[in-house]
């Protein structure tokens, strides 16, 4: 499987969206340099409320391109960044890979797979009715969480536009992604 970065992003401070880059650096075991989401321990700050102590396994949000095209389809006009993410990709089905999946990113950055982002209110208030197109309700009452998955870095490097994602699935049996 490989896929390819369609856009790079980041933010200092705890807005919703982040702005793209031209690159980023993955730092390993931080995130994103620069980003306010980088840190050993949780970032994000409802969870930080909770416990700052907690291991901060949501350093590195990835979308894959084709959510952005099918909120587009629906009259989502969204562009990329808009829904937080740091790394867009094209030609992976992020969603589908298993637990502990590691993403090789560019020349040299590893991005091991911990969860799906769990989408929140946050994005209703971005845009009215977005929460109901990532967060779809199944017929058996579960859930289906569409907006991205969470990683943690273990290599670092630089990642640009353009750049191949390689992926490397975990040795069986596989686990599916959970919210995290």
């Amino acid at each position: 499987m490989q896929g390819k970065v369609v856009t790079v992003a980041r933010d200092g401070t705890h807005r919703f969206s982040k702005t793209c880059q031209p690159s980023i650096r993955l730092i390993a075991g931080l995130g994103v340099e620069g980003d306010a989401h980088a840190g050993v321990t949780v970032q994000h700050r409802s969870r930080v409320r909770r416990d700052p102590t907690v291991p901060n396994l949501r350093q590195v949000h990835l979308i894959g391109a084709e959510l952005l095209e099918t909120l587009a389809a629906k009259g989502f006009a969204l562009a990329p960044g808009d829904l937080g993410e740091n790394v867009l990709t094209r030609g992976l089905d992020l969603l589908g890979l298993p637990e502990e999946t590691v993403l090789h990113l560019g020349a040299t950055a590893r991005v091991r797979l911990t969860g799906l982002r769990n989408p929140c209110a946050q994005i209703e208030s971005f845009r009215p009715g977005l929460l109901a197109e990532v967060l779809e309700h199944r017929a058996d009452g579960s859930l289906r969480r569409k907006a991205g998955v969470m990683g943690v870095v273990e290599t670092g490097g630089e990642l640009r536009p353009g750049d191949p994602v390689g992926v490397e699935l975990p040795p069986g049996p596989h686990r599916p992604l959970d919210r995290v």
